[in-house]
């Protein structure tokens, strides 16, 4: 028979698999009788663990959740996903770095050595985004204040700072910078919070820096949820930072046969289609957010193409080429 304080392990890790247990399934599935699941049962519950009983032809037991956190048990893929995570916890903005790198070392003294050994060899660089400043650290505070009013479908009220100071001739600057939404969802894009909201006095979607912004309490009456056009927060939120006013794909979009193997060309284009045409050509259909820019991602490869189309496409092209002439001799003549 197993020494007690494996088999309470073994206990505790079946009741996290699933929700329910009747004590006749605990007895069989550890080969003990039920009397022993009883008296595992309560010493389980003086060590802070928050199992529930529940009334039935054989009686159950249910693992719930408590007011205090007990001791955790965790497989070892489990132990190895919960270390990655942590090293990866710094850059996300919240300001839990250190609170993170103390959880981590925390974690670590109490594995085994094998998983030690594991966590060791997996040295993760986490490296914040260029975009991502000290000013753009977001309170973990604001992230579960905004989590509990999506939750809870409460309307918001809040102070943001715009991206530019407003201008003096701004005369409504103040009202600029409260607003009233219907929050959503959180996102993290590019290594910023943002805020999806149904914003009630511009009576349009928009997204919100967590950074620039100042809960007010209370907060407002509970509203129904609206539906997301196209039914998809990533496919809504990607449209609109790519400068879509909806959840559709790129506003520009065109293709071209470059002179690059597509073995080369496709590791740099997550979101375009390449498709080889030999040895050394491929065709490119990319999509960007203008023209010109269209037409600057396609001169990143520095190789010959060929321009399929639109026409909007090669009049960018003739633009740009016409600007860096310019650059390059140093004069200014019309196009």
């Amino acid at each position: 028979m197993q020494k007690t304080s494996s088999r309470l392990l073994a206990l505790l890790s079946l009741l996290q698999t699933r929700r329910d247990w009747s004590g006749e399934e605990l007895a069989k599935r550890m080969d003990i009788s039920p009397r022993t699941v009883r008296r595992d049962i309560d010493r389980l519950r003086e060590l802070g663990y928050p199992i529930l009983a529940f009334k039935g032809p054989d009686g159950g037991y249910r693992l719930d959740a408590g007011s205090q956190l007990p001791p955790l048990l965790f497989d070892d893929d489990q132990a190895v996903a919960l270390a990655v995570a942590l090293q990866t916890a710094t850059v996300t903005g919240t300001g839990i770095g250190e609170a993170a790198a103390r959880a981590l070392n925390t974690v670590r003294q109490v594995m085994p050595s094998r998983l030690r050994h594991r966590i060791d060899m997996l040295q993760v660089t986490a490296v914040a985004p260029s975009d991502a400043h000290p000013g753009a650290q977001v309170d973990s505070r604001v992230l579960m204040a905004l989590s509990a009013t999506i939750h809870a479908h409460e309307e918001l009220r809040f102070d943001y700072t715009p991206a530019f100071p407003p201008t003096p001739d701004q005369a409504d600057s103040a009202a600029r910078r409260q607003r009233r939404v219907q929050p959503h969802h959180l996102i993290t894009w590019g290594g910023r919070w943002y805020l999806l909201a149904w914003d009630l006095d511009r009576e349009d979607w928009r997204t919100f820096r967590v950074d620039r912004l100042s809960p007010r309490t209370p907060t407002g009456p509970r509203f129904t949820p609206r539906e997301l056009p196209g039914g998809d927060v990533a496919t809504f939120i990607t449209g609109r930072f790519r400068g879509s006013d909806g959840p559709g794909d790129w506003p520009c979009r065109g293709e071209v046969i470059l002179d690059l193997p597509a073995i080369a060309v496709a590791p740099y284009t997550p979101d375009g289609f390449v498709e080889e045409l030999g040895p050394d050509r491929c065709r490119l259909v990319l999509g960007s957010w203008s023209w010109p820019g269209l037409a600057s991602a396609i001169g990143w490869f520095d190789a010959d193409f060929e321009v399929v189309g639109p026409p909007e496409l090669k009049d960018a092209l003739a633009r740009l080429a016409h600007r860096y002439a310019n650059a390059a001799t140093g004069g200014r003549t019309a196009p």
